[in-house]
Order: C-alpha cells, then sequence, then structure tokens
C-alpha cells in the first residue's frame, strides 16, 4: 500500500442524515494516498451501521467505537492512530470539495510548512485571529507529535478548537494558506454547538476553565512576555467577540463575564502589550480592556453601533459604485474581531 500522505479524522455523534454524504466526499477526493478514521462518540442512532458498511467495503477506512465522551476525546483518540503525514480533522455533517485535501497538500509539501489555513474567509482573518475551527486546517502530524501535550481539551465545548488552534500556532508553525479550499460547513438545528449556545450561563460556566489551560499552557512555554500580543487576539476572539458580545446575557451575568475577562487580562496581558500591539486590536475591544465596568461599556457599545449604522447609511448615498464598494470594505476591516 502506498503511504499515508492525509489522515482525515471525523469525530461523530448522532449525524445519520448527513455521515455518508461526508464520508462519501473525503473517498471522492483526488488526492487518494489518505486514510478515513471514523470516531463514534457513542451515537444512539444508526451512525453506527452506515460506518460498519463503509468499513466492510473501503480498507482505506478505519472506525473507533467508544463510549460518548465529547468531540475532544474522539479526535484525540483519532489522531493516536493516525498514520498520515497531515491531518484533517473533519466534522461528520459536512463535506468538501474534491480537491481540498490535495490542494491543500500540495501547498504544505512546496513550501515545507506545518499548518496550511484552508478557506478564503479563515485566509483573510489570519492576521487578526489566533484561533481556529479545526476543520479550517490541514496540520502536518510530525508537527502534532512533537507537542504531545497539545490535544483537544476534553470536557470543554464549545471553544475546544480555538484553544487547541491557538496552542498550536503559539508554537509558531511555519503557515500557508490556502483560500481557494471548499468545505461545505453545514447549519442545522441539531447541531450541537448551536445547542450550547443557547445555555449561555453553561459557556460562562466553562470560560474559567478555559483561562486555566491558557495560563498553564504559557507558564509552561514561559510565553506571557513573548506572545502577549497572540494572547490578546484570542482574549478578543473567543470570550469577548464570540461570548460578551453575541451572547443573549442578563445584566448579572454580563457583570460576571466582564470581571472574568478584565481579571485575565489585567492579570496576564495588559502590562506586556506595547502601544504598537495595542493598536492592533479591534477598537472595541481596547475600550473593553481600559473601561471601569460593564454598563459604562455597553453604553459605549450601543453608541458605537449607532455610528456604524450612520456610516452604512451614507456609504449607500455615494453615487460611485467602486468609491461605495471601498469605503464599505475598510469599515468592515475596522469593525472585524
Amino acid at each position: 500500500m502506498n503511504k499515508i500522505k492525509v489522515s482525515v479524522i471525523i469525530a461523530i455523534y448522532n449525524t445519520e442524515k448527513f455521515l455518508a454524504e461526508a464520508i462519501d466526499s473525503v473517498l471522492s477526493q483526488t488526492l487518494k494516498e489518505l486514510e478515513i478514521i471514523l470516531v463514534n462518540d457513542g451515537s444512539t442512532d444508526n451512525s453506527k451501521d452506515i460506518c460498519q458498511r463503509y468499513i466492510n467495503t473501503n480498507p482505506q477506512i478505519l472506525y473507533i467505537e467508544q463510549e460518548n465522551k465529547g468531540v475532544s476525546v474522539a479526535r484525540n483518540n483519532g489522531l493516536a492512530i493516525a498514520s498520515g503525514d497531515y491531518v484533517h480533522f473533519m466534522d461528520s455533517d459536512d463535506t468538501i470539495a474534491e480537491n481540498f485535501i490535495e490542494s491543500t497538500y500540495q501547498l504544505l509539501k512546496q513550501q515545507n510548512a506545518d499548518i496550511a489555513i484552508i478557506g478564503e474567509y479563515f485566509c483573510n482573518r489570519f492576521q487578526n485571529v489566533r484561533a481556529f475551527p479545526a476543520w479550517a486546517l490541514l496540520i502536518s502530524n510530525d508537527f502534532l507529535q512533537q507537542f504531545t501535550d497539545i490535544r483537544f481539551p476534553e470536557n470543554i465545548q464549545p471553544c475546544e478548537d480555538g484553544l487547541f488552534s491557538h496552542m498550536l500556532f503559539a508554537q509558531a508553525p511555519k503557515t500557508v494558506l490556502n483560500p481557494k479550499g471548499i468545505y461545505n460547513y453545514r447549519m442545522h438545528e441539531n447541531q450541537h454547538h448551536i445547542k450550547i449556545k443557547q445555555n449561555a450561563s453553561n459557556i460562562i460556566n466553562q470560560i474559567p476553565k478555559w483561562f486555566a489551560i491558557l495560563e498553564n499552557y504559557y507558564s509552561k512555554y514561559d510565553l506571557f512576555k513573548s506572545h502577549s500580543i497572540h494572547l490578546a487576539l484570542f482574549m478578543q476572539h473567543e470570550p469577548f467577540n464570540f461570548r460578551y458580545l453575541q451572547l443573549p446575557l442578563n445584566e448579572e451575568q454580563k457583570s460576571f463575564l466582564f470581571k472574568l475577562i478584565r481579571n485575565f487580562i489585567d492579570k496576564n496581558v495588559i502590562e506586556n502589550l506595547s502601544e504598537d500591539d495595542k493598536h492592533k486590536l479591534n477598537p472595541l475591544f481596547r475600550k473593553f480592556i481600559t473601561i471601569e465596568d460593564y454598563r459604562s461599556f455597553d453604553l459605549y457599545y450601543s453608541f458605537y453601533q449607532q455610528i456604524t449604522k450612520l456610516k452604512q447609511f451614507l456609504i449607500k448615498l455615494i453615487p460611485i459604485k467602486t468609491t461605495r464598494r471601498k469605503l464599505r470594505k475598510q469599515l468592515k476591516d475596522k469593525q472585524t474581531l
């Protein structure tokens, strides 16, 4: 058998409606020297039977069955047996374009890189974001084995992807971008992360665990000073933008989360940030890490939103299409977190 170039690890939990399509999209890849590792995380639907049908007819498919322990344990168990030169973590309800793996693999080999970021959206955000979903990455297995302490954190969801990728990128991997890679992310009502997001209190209660993982990691590798902007960008992206700004929080939850984020920033980040680094942060987050309390910030944020809407309206009135497009992009870039 030819050497395995890429291992595609698919964690599965009750996705019988979409699983066959996901597996077929991997089997249809133009790169053929790959293995597919299916990890059944205690599914209670027909996912196991679907996996069995594929195992019986495709020798390149490996199967692991475990008790329901979550996506992190499933991915880590898949990674433990992966033999490919590179590893991709795919969700079991999604699909990938037929050249998704090969186009990215070729870039990694040509530039002898450790990690590829895939997809135009994530490639455009690479300079301002320090956390990515696992499915937007193709990662060198050698690099993963070099840092065996960096794995998906167990009993953490959401943000298991963000913590995993953030810690990997803190090790300064050589990175390439593949904006043309097409990953078809499927939105549906039974997605686990959607159900989680509906329970804001559950997410808020997990965030101290995120911060403990980060503190232990940054202390172990002595990164607080050298990687202060790296950590600040993570804080801006995950607990601030995704949670404080986007979750439906009541006053008590806002107060708690504001203090939680600010205490972590004040303790571990702010004194190590240069003035140049501070200006790499979004204006909203810069205000957040200096303002006195959450109520003051919320007033500022309300005003900020009103000004943004006014700017968007004024841009519409500009008769020149190219100018409108340019100004919209500038406004969007300024807002991007």
